[in-house]
């Protein structure tokens, strides 16, 4: 499959990429539908407002105790994981990570990796190093697997394939997979995606999973998921190695439960996933299954930088449920490829620069109406819109000007004529005498303004006069007679 390359969409080139996904009417009706569903699930997987309201505290107050205290609790995990058996690898950019991954399956001489569903390892471009280096990757998650042989990113941090319909599904599996007639019957068409799967597990060489949250206390990984193929990735080949971002580390188990509830729900509208995977070791004497070795890579990449800022330390609470993209007006109607990194919508607004640097993403800060609903469906209460007000300052900050903070890429929207604009606003607005003298000025132009003025006098209709009050009347009867009013 390594012969299919990914759609490259650059975050750089977003407006453009919005552009034309609107033209795009398949897409829209495809993502309305799901995003509808999605909406409605939620809804109904949280009908006690009170009870969602004081877990959405609790969460809250679990990620900001974890991130108050996350020096120490990666430390912590590290000692406990080496007690326990498993190797912890630290990368600070994704080329770090890449190699030591691959120096793990090249150590086997591993030429075929089997994956479940990994972010981080979509962040990283794992897939595409590996291919460089002579080792498959495929994806187990049936999302995951259907955008890898399409060669395209995925479009959702939940759903990856949310965008294609089963028609779409039905030609691709015809077209790539050998002997595969074309059927638009769901339930044959995850049959067959499965019987491919089934011996990859086999074969594989190693099997590579995400985390979504690592546990300090007990050295304990777990694994949420619907499909069965991250325990089999996890269990089945000899080695499994796990990469996660920094910030995915909890203090201890009673942690999990109320974040588990809030991602299950708020992602899916689901009570519980299928499967719930706990890992903390190798195979020990005498077990008959689970790997031989575990790995775990942790990786930084920006994540300290959003680290170092109070403010948007907050960025680093996110439980990747995607109820935020599931929400936002702008998402709904452009997917997620148009924003043209890992993650897409709200929190990829807010992270992607971070991970990429303020120039490579300049344009995602504004790609919000700022209506406010990915905060109100936050289930650990991120303030996004208030993130992204600080991220759209930051780039409007001159790359010179020293704070305590820097982000990578400061000032890469910054313009000199629309600097100068603000600043005129504001000496106008400061002087009283200036103000007058604009407002003297402005009417004395008026005749050379546009008679049509775009949209509004198009199809608005003009004002007509209020109605005169009594006593206006009474006046102007009185002043036509003669008399005083």
């Amino acid at each position: 499959m390594s012969e299919h390359k990914i759609t490259i969409y650059p975050s750089r080139a977003f407006k453009d990429n919005a552009k034309l996904a609107l033209t795009d009417g398949k897409l829209r009706q495809s993502l309305r539908g799901a995003m509808d569903f999605l909406m409605a699930k939620r809804l109904s997987a949280f009908p006690d407002e009170a009870e969602l309201a004081a877990l959405r505290t609790l969460g809250e107050g679990i990620r900001q105790r974890c991130l108050s205290r996350l020096p120490d609790l990666l430390e912590q995990l590290e000692k406990k994981l080496i007690a326990n058996g498993v190797r912890v690898h630290w990368a600070e950019t994704p080329d770090e990570a890449n190699r030591i991954i691959h120096g793990i399956v090249a150590a086997r001489n591993g030429k075929l990796m089997v994956k479940g569903k990994s972010m981080v390892s979509e962040e990283i471009e794992l897939n595409h190093y590996l291919a460089e280096q002579g080792v498959e990757a495929v994806e187990s998650d049936m999302g995951e697997y259907i955008v890898q042989l399409a060669g395209e990113k995925p479009t959702h941090i939940i759903m990856p394939a949310i965008h294609k319909t089963k028609q779409d599904i039905a030609q691709l599996f015809h077209e790539q997979l050998p002997d595969t007639p074309y059927t638009e019957d769901v339930d044959a068409l995850i049959q067959i995606g499965r019987r491919v799967l089934r011996q990859k597990y086999l074969d594989a060489d190693v099997g590579l999973s995400g985390v979504n949250f690592a546990v300090a206390q007990t050295g304990t990984l777990c694994l949420v998921e619907n499909e069965g193929n991250g325990r089999m990735c996890t269990t089945v080949p000899d080695v499994h190695i796990a990469i996660t971002g920094i910030e995915k580390v909890v203090e201890k188990l009673e942690d999990v439960a109320p974040l588990y509830s809030l991602l299950t729900r708020s992602a899916i509208g689901q009570p519980i996933t299928t499967y719930f995977n706990m890992i903390s070791g190798p195979r020990k004497p005498g077990e008959k299954d689970g790997p031989r070795e575990v790995h775990l890579v942790l990786l930084d990449n920006g994540r300290s930088q959003a680290y170092a800022d109070e403010q948007l330390r907050k960025t680093l609470q996110c439980i990747r449920c995607g109820a935020c993209m599931n929400h936002c007006p702008v998402y709904t109607r452009i997917g997620g490829h148009a924003y043209g990194t890992t993650y897409p919508g709200p929190i990829g607004e807010i992270i992607s620069p971070h991970l990429m640097g303020l120039d490579n993403t300049r344009d995602l800060p504004t790609a919000s109406s700022l209506c406010g609903a990915c905060g109100e469906v936050c289930p650990v209460r991120i303030p996004i819109p208030e993130m992204l007000m600080r991220l759209r300052e930051e780039s409007q900050r001159p790359a010179h000007e020293r704070v305590a903070h820097p982000l990578r890429g400061q000032g890469a929207a910054a313009s000199t004529a629309e600097r100068m604009a603000w600043k005129g606003w504001r000496l106008v607005h400061a002087s009283s005498n200036l103000y007058r003298l604009f407002g003297w000025t402005a009417t004395r132009l008026r005749k050379h303004a546009p008679k049509n003025q775009l949209g509004w006098t198009q199809n608005h209709l003009p004002l007509t006069p209020a109605p005169k009050t009594l006593h206006e009347l009474v006046r102007e009867r009185e002043a036509k007679r003669g008399g005083k009013a």
